[in-house]
């Protein structure tokens, strides 16, 4: 059972909708604060972070300097080896 996020384009509220798995009737979305039928659908973000991986592994975030007055960001997410 999916949740999708959307967002108004009329007064901008983000929202979300619960759609049963399996269910062939139609479904009508309607903003829950102005009762539009105008909207978009968003990448809903994420805060999970999974635990350490073997041997003790943990997320971690490495900046360096790239070029002339830039920097570069890496994230190492820990995984199955």
């Amino acid at each position: 059972m999916p949740i999708f996020e959307f967002r108004c384009l009329k007064c901008g509220k983000l929202f979300e909708k619960l759609f049963i798995s399996g269910s062939m009737e139609q479904v009508e979305i309607a903003c829950p604060e102005c009762g539009s039928d105008s909207f978009e659908r968003v990448i809903s973000k994420t805060n999970y972070v999974m635990g350490s991986g073997k041997g003790g592994n943990k997320p971690g975030v490495t900046t360096k300097s790239c070029s002339s007055g830039n920097s570069c960001t890496s994230f190492e997410i820990p995984g199955p080896e």
